[in-house]
């Protein structure tokens, strides 16, 4: 059963084609996302606005718990390509030349596409599983302690004495960088194509030929989501009522230029 499952998930992928670009090509995919985030500035930044907020309710519950808030928000990374379905319905819409407005969140967030769902838990189980992970680290190996922000920096980022800081960024990459690859133009490419065409598992084997096929450009590209997002938070998370919906909207862009429509 489960070799039937995977050669339909092959099959499906391989109906996409993955387009050749320059090392440089997502800065366009940022030109373009800014732009379509002023096509329609009020619905794309309350979207950005709530994610500001749900991360301001993650720092409020664990503010105290730096061992849970440095994994909770790194988790959120991982959980965020969902989060963005409706920023990536109105970039097609805006594609198609259509005007999007606050009906085009509602028709991307109706409960109707399983697979969009199915994902979505995959993400989450995913997110947790790091949070976990990431809790247990800081808790068992830290040498005092851990209970703000202060903490952190000094007990574990400045800490000489200690490799901890580096093996919790290094295990980080090591479970953040499949979930990436697996993720990077597979939403989007659930919600442009319908379940007939593509399932989850071939969303997902259509990403990684696209990791695959063109490593240093997702690497500018993940390192670049990365930088930005750190500057979102580093603003006190006001940063990122901006800059969330400017990276789902330039993701959107990602997957239109990297794979091509299916052949029928």
């Amino acid at each position: 059963m489960p070799d039937r499952f995977s050669e339909q998930a092959l099959r499906e992928s391989q109906a996409f084609g993955v387009r050749p670009i320059p090392l440089l090509r997502p800065l366009g995919w940022l030109a373009r996302g800014w732009r379509d985030l002023w096509q329609c500035p009020l619905v794309s930044l309350s979207q950005g606005a709530l994610m500001a907020a749900f991360g301001a309710l993650l720092w409020w519950v664990a503010h105290e718990r730096f061992w849970l808030l440095s994994g909770t928000f790194s988790g959120f990374l991982i959980v965020a390509p969902v989060l963005a379905t409706g920023l990536y319905a109105m970039s097609r819409e805006i594609d198609l030349g259509r005007r999007p407005g606050w009906h085009t969140l509602r028709e991307a967030w109706r409960p109707r596409d399983g697979r969009l769902i199915v994902f979505g838990v995959l993400l989450a189980f995913a997110g947790t599983g790091w949070v976990m992970c990431s809790a247990s680290l800081v808790t068992v190996f830290a040498p005092e302690p851990i209970r703000n922000p202060r903490d952190f920096l000094f007990k574990v980022v400045l800490n000489d004495a200690s490799h901890l800081f580096e093996l919790w960024l290094a295990l980080g990459a090591v479970l953040a960088a499949p979930v990436f690859a697996s993720s990077v133009v597979a939403i989007p490419a659930l919600l442009d194509q319908p379940p007939a065409k593509l399932g989850v598992l071939g969303a997902v084997f259509t990403s990684w030929r696209v990791v695959l096929e063109h490593p240093a450009p997702i690497a500018l590209w993940a390192a670049l989501i990365l930088a930005l997002t750190v500057i979102g938070m580093g603003t006190a998370l006001l940063g990122l009522v901006v800059i969330a919906p400017w990276l789902g909207h330039a993701s959107w862009h990602a997957y239109r230029d990297l794979v091509t429509r299916r052949r029928d």
